[in-house]
């Protein structure tokens, strides 16, 4: 996921004068320039650095839609757009069949102990970014059994 497809998507937007996904891809720049500038790469910004943001952005658009109370659906509604466009530049998350399949090969000799701390330790910096840490950690507890 590059910056330059955020900018042109959020123009594109901004011509078809579509204030809600202007506002919400906006949001997700924003986002990136800011943990650009906090990194130190302001200038250029790594892929990995904008996938980054995009995960947080998500995580946090479907936070503000799971806390949002039910009295308030025109917000709900607003969170639920914003989360829906978030997610079309998110990158593809492993199912959890993925992540056990992959558990398995690739750290079959930690997996074998049983150990979750230590699973969870090898596991998750190959995974960072490619699965949602909460299925990661489901399926080590299911392993360790």
């Amino acid at each position: 996921m590059d910056i330059e497809l955020l900018r042109k998507d959020m123009v594109a937007a901004m011509k078809a004068k579509d204030k809600p996904r202007k506002e919400a891809i906006s949001s997700l720049i924003s986002a990136v320039k800011k943990l650009a500038i906090d990194e130190g790469c302001r200038d250029d910004i790594p892929e990995e650095l904008v996938v980054r943001a995009i995960l947080k952005e998500q995580k946090t658009a479907k936070e503000q839609i799971d806390t949002c109370p039910d009295s308030r659906p025109e917000l709900k509604a607003e969170y639920t757009f914003r989360y829906q466009v978030i997610s079309e530049y998110a990158p593809a998350m492993m199912s959890a069949d993925e992540i056990k399949a992959y558990i398995l090969d690739k750290f079959a000799e930690v997996a074998a102990t049983k150990n979750k701390g230590q699973i969870m330790k090898a596991v998750m910096g190959d995974l960072k970014g490619k699965a949602d840490g909460k299925v990661i950690n489901q399926v080590v507890g299911e392993l360790c059994k």
